[in-house]
């Protein structure tokens, strides 16, 4: 379970990152502040948390990737 949880929160935080780093640097045509972008840039980050919930259960089990253990990277280790 650990190592689920160490995968999931770090997709999770690179999603978030990437997700608020877009919207700042398009701050001006969307017309979002900071915190605006900061708070939408949490749905992305919610939804790789929902996504990788799923993995764990019809993927490899201690990964919350979604490829079948049979092709699934870490499965090779």
């Amino acid at each position: 379970m650990p190592r689920l949880v160490i995968d999931l929160a770090e997709r999770t935080a690179a999603t978030y990152l990437e997700a608020a780093i877009g919207l700042l640097l398009v701050g001006g045509i969307t017309g979002l502040s900071s915190l605006q972008s900061a708070a939408v840039a949490a749905v992305p980050a919610g939804l790789t948390v929902v996504k990788g919930a799923l993995g764990s259960f019809l993927g490899r089990a201690d990964t919350a990737a979604l490829l079948p253990a049979r092709t699934d990277p870490a499965s090779r280790e």
